[in-house]
């Protein structure tokens, strides 16, 4: 009784501090964070319908913005790492990809059951779902509606302790090229697009339907400072021990910004420039140790001191 009742308080205080842990690691998109964390809350609390999954999410709007994040860092937080089990849609185009899924044949359990994720807690995240043939969605609407899916060989997977994500791009471009309009015009647009491209019976039986913003100037000054103190952690643990100068971030993002491709050219820049400025500075003679600051040309980071 005590081990349950210790557990049960170890689960509330997670939930309890679960928004403020995504607000610390996903950045500009705080509009959807309330909505999901409402989702997982009933999840983990065991407030839903014994015969679905814990919860389910389409998460919409440009590359590089957060979807895939958001998926992964709430499965950590809940589950630990590695419980997340991510498949690329564009690789499930073909009728016969639903033998990848579930089998094509007797004793081939299918990568849907690999490892037997539906045995523990775990997140199955489907990237850019309008991609998929139409019967993957088929096995979408079994995972759904009852959280069972029947292999090749006959044996039911239970996915009712599974979180599903689907991530989609419909209506990115508009979304990126419509500047002047407010997001929640873009908003309804995206989803209104969304309920015409997928089925009727699938998309009721998400729970969430979430468009994410595009990646503004500032926030991505935030999410590069996030990826600088990354890339100093990682080379600290190499044994170069580098200060950060206040022209760096700006510098970085200046050299990353893209408003079409979010995040990534900007996680890309905080790795190419700082890991050239110690490789340049070791190839001279030096330790790759000190303070990293644009040099006087502006082209390029180096140590200095």
């Amino acid at each position: 009784m005590e081990l349950e009742y210790t557990t049960h308080r170890k689960i509330t205080n997670d939930l309890n501090h679960l928004e403020r842990h995504l607000s610390e690691a996903i950045y500009g998109q705080s509009h959807v964070l309330q909505r999901v964390c409402s989702v997982l809350k009933r999840g983990q609390l065991g407030l839903r319908k014994q015969d679905r999954p814990l919860g389910s999410f389409l998460f919409l709007g440009p590359t590089g913005v957060g979807k895939t994040e958001l998926a992964l860092e709430f499965s950590r937080y809940l589950f630990g790492s590695g419980r997340l089990f991510r498949f690329d849609m564009s690789e499930y185009q073909a009728a016969t990809s639903v033998g990848l899924l579930l089998g094509s044949r007797r004793g081939e359990p299918g990568l849907l059951n690999r490892d037997k994720l539906g045995e523990a807690g775990a997140t199955l995240l489907f990237d850019e779902i309008e991609k998929a043939h139409p019967n993957i969605l088929d096995v979408f609407l079994q995972i759904l509606d009852a959280a069972r899916v029947t292999n090749a060989s006959g044996e039911t997977f239970d996915f009712s302790r599974c979180y599903v994500v689907f991530t989609s791009n419909l209506g990115s471009a508009e979304i990126l090229d419509v500047v002047h309009s407010g997001f929640a015009t873009m908003e309804r647009y995206v989803l209104t697009k969304a309920r015409q491209h997928f089925r009727p019976e699938l998309y009721a039986r998400i729970n969430e339907k979430l468009v994410f913003k595009r990646l503004d100037y500032d926030v991505q000054l935030q999410i590069a400072r996030k990826f600088v103190e990354a890339e100093v952690g990682f080379l600290s643990a190499k044994g170069y021990q580098i200060e950060i100068g206040a022209s760096v971030f700006p510098f970085l993002v200046r050299e990353g910004f893209h408003p079409k491709l979010g995040a990534r050219p900007v996680r890309d820049a905080v790795e190419r420039f700082i890991g050239d400025a110690v490789a340049t500075d070791v190839l001279a003679g030096g330790i790759g140790c000190g303070r990293l600051e644009v040099d006087a040309g502006g082209a390029r980071l180096k140590i200095v001191g």
